[in-house]
């Protein structure tokens, strides 16, 4: 089984969206990620990468408007 940790922009600790992630859908431009326990968070952005053999995923988050 491959579980990844999604990062926010870089991959530094403090930027961890969420570890242990098992599944990733894209769905009207938002990403949404699962976790092992069935935890979900909905990301605004772009997944820049992917590497399941590090263990890791890369996402770019959207500028936010204030």
């Amino acid at each position: 089984m491959c579980l990844s940790t999604a990062y926010r922009n870089t991959k530094t600790p403090e930027a961890i969206f969420m570890k242990n992630v098992m599944e990733i859908q894209i769905k009207d431009g938002v990403i949404l990620l699962t976790d092992l326990l069935g935890n979900e968070m909905a990301v605004e952005g772009t997944l820049q990468e992917a590497n399941l053999v590090e263990g890791f995923v890369l996402i770019q988050e959207e500028a936010q408007n204030v």
